[in-house]
């Protein structure tokens, strides 16, 4: 299947369904994720009302909401997730890039910070249970995004593929999706020149495609600091999401054929 879902104003949007889980495979055009939906046109919004979303989940904080208010198509009903718990000051990516030299190690060394800090955020842990919940509920098709749809919902997805009993090579595959060049090409500059405005540099354009795109060590690393934590994957959502082996089969019942 096609997982990208080409729209003109929202960046990174797909289709995470469609891969062998255990004995069954998960549902399409159930599972979505993305980036943002400020810059939506009006023919994205369309195309987003037919995919009858039923639940958004918003994983930006409120200073990013407000930054860059999503765009509703008409009609909009889905119930949307988000909260400003455990919110304050400075944004930590944007006040990372104004002290830091743009250096392609500098970027990996924060993301891998990032990700290990990511899954026991009191926000994240709030946001990652209602989806779940939501889920479990099996009111229909989700989306999950954030600003640039690919570490808090790259995360998120990584954990629903582990509930569906998705194989590990997927997961990291699917989550490695956002590193598409054609994206890169088409974003890389945009962004280029909106870090020089702000921070009066330019970064490479290695830098850039650092800060646009993920590695599967970023993932690696929030795993294995929820399975240090908590055991493992499992104990992680038990203990930390409060999603136990009841809420995980409801999940799986909803989102499998």
């Amino acid at each position: 299947m096609t997982r990208h879902i080409v729209l003109q104003g929202v960046e990174n949007f797909r289709d995470f369904g469609d891969y062998a889980a255990g004995a069954g495979r998960l549902k399409t055009g159930l599972l979505f994720r993305a980036a943002h939906q400020a810059e939506a046109t009006d023919e994205d919004l369309v195309a987003m009302a037919g995919l009858n979303l039923r639940t958004v989940v918003d994983l930006r904080r409120p200073n990013e909401r407000q930054r860059d208010p999503s765009r509703r198509w008409a009609g909009f009903a889905a119930e949307v997730i988000d909260n400003d718990l455990g919110v304050t000051g400075e944004d930590p990516w944007r006040a990372f890039l104004r002290q830091s030299d743009l250096s392609v190690a500098s970027i990996r060394d924060y993301l891998v910070d990032y990700y290990r800090r990511a899954p026991f955020a009191v926000r994240h842990l709030d946001l990652f249970r209602r989806y779940f919940q939501a889920l479990a509920a099996a009111r229909g098709p989700v989306l999950i995004h954030c600003a640039a749809g690919k570490d808090r919902t790259g995360l998120l997805a990584a954990l629903t593929h582990h509930v569906a009993g998705v194989a590990d090579d997927d997961l990291v595959d699917d989550y490695l999706l956002t590193n598409d060049e054609a994206r890169f090409a088409r974003r890389g500059p945009v962004f280029a020149d909106l870090l020089e405005a702000e921070l009066g540099r330019r970064p490479s354009d290695a830098a850039v495609r650092a800060a646009m795109g993920v590695e599967a060590d970023y993932l690696a690393a929030a795993i294995a600091e929820m399975k240090a934590r908590d055991g493992s994957l499992d104990g992680y959502l038990e203990q930390a999401v409060g999603l136990d082996a009841q809420g995980r089969e409801a999940v799986r019942a909803h989102i499998l054929l």
